[in-house]
């Protein structure tokens, strides 16, 4: 996986894997999904981030694996 933050266009992308996106479909505004040949979800874009997660400081990202 993947995880891209333009802080300019304040959009975050999460790829998922390496195959081709063949659509794309927003499915909530500034949600979208982008989908390879099987329909598969190989991608995730959030715009407006800072809006939708104010305290968020995404140049310091933390994960927990459960």
């Amino acid at each position: 996986m993947k995880i891209h933050f333009d802080e300019q266009a304040d959009a975050l992308y999460l790829r998922l894997d390496d195959s081709p996106i063949l659509d794309s479909e927003e499915v909530r505004p500034g949600i979208v999904l982008d989908f390879n040949a099987a329909r598969e979800v190989v991608g995730v874009e959030i715009l407006g981030v800072s809006a939708r997660v104010p305290t968020a400081d995404l140049k310091e990202m933390r994960f927990k694996i459960a």
